[in-house]
């Protein structure tokens, strides 16, 4: 397994140190277990819903309309939004200050589901997220992408690392620094290939220190 040195070495020549830590203080900002029990649940079913409408699309026209997202959806509470009525899509589909996609509006509802039932089980949903395990990152992802809408792909990766969670993302650099080094021959989808992703990252979390967020981004930088 080739060092972690080694890569953020190619990063720096590539970048130099200090944008490289100015990327990495801007973009991968790891909240503590406490800061994240102590996120509100409705925050987290507001940004992934975020997530799910910037798919694909422009960013800056979704963070332009957020206000009207926030106001349309009041607050996006967890409880209610998990009972979702058609009188609710009808009305979100009439309003004109957000963007109408009727799959993406229905998917706040089915994510709600999600985030109730985290709720019942450990008491909130930060609690859930502040549980997670980075050297189990890919089997906590695939059992929440399982239960989700609209958050597989790198979706659900830039969701978690939004919300301040350790997250690997799979960008185009990402994968190509991956391949680069060894650890997998493409897109890791497979059982194996995120078996072999998740052995390399928690080797090169231990031997840094750093978090998977910046892994992710040193990677990307790398190559």
């Amino acid at each position: 397994m080739i060092s972690f040195q080694v890569i953020e070495d190619r990063a720096v020549t590539k970048h130099g140190r200090v944008k490289l830590e100015e990327t990495l203080a801007r973009r991968c900002v790891v909240r503590s277990p406490d800061e994240i029990a102590a996120t509100p649940n409705d925050r987290f079913l507001a940004e992934a819903t975020r997530m799910i409408f910037q798919a694909g699309f422009n960013w800056d026209v979704v963070d332009k309309k957020w206000p009207n997202f926030e106001k349309a959806f009041n607050g996006f509470d967890v409880h209610y939004w998990a009972m979702m009525a058609d009188e609710e899509m009808g009305r979100l589909m009439q309003d004109g200050s957000i963007i109408r996609n009727a799959m993406r509006l229905a998917s706040v509802g089915k994510n709600a589901v999600y985030f109730r039932d985290i709720i019942t089980e450990h008491g909130s949903v930060g609690a859930f997220f502040a549980s997670w395990d980075p050297d189990q990152y890919f089997e906590n992802l695939v059992a929440m992408r399982k239960r989700t809408h609209r958050l597989g792909g790198t979706s659900g990766m830039i969701f978690l690392r939004r919300m301040g969670i350790e997250s690997l993302v799979f960008s185009n650099d990402v994968v190509r620094a991956l391949i680069a080094n060894g650890v997998v021959e493409k897109l890791p989808n497979s059982k194996r290939d995120m078996a072999a992703t998740q052995d390399a990252v928690s080797k090169w979390r231990s031997e840094s220190g750093r978090t998977l967020s910046e892994i992710s981004q040193i990677l990307a930088m790398s190559v």
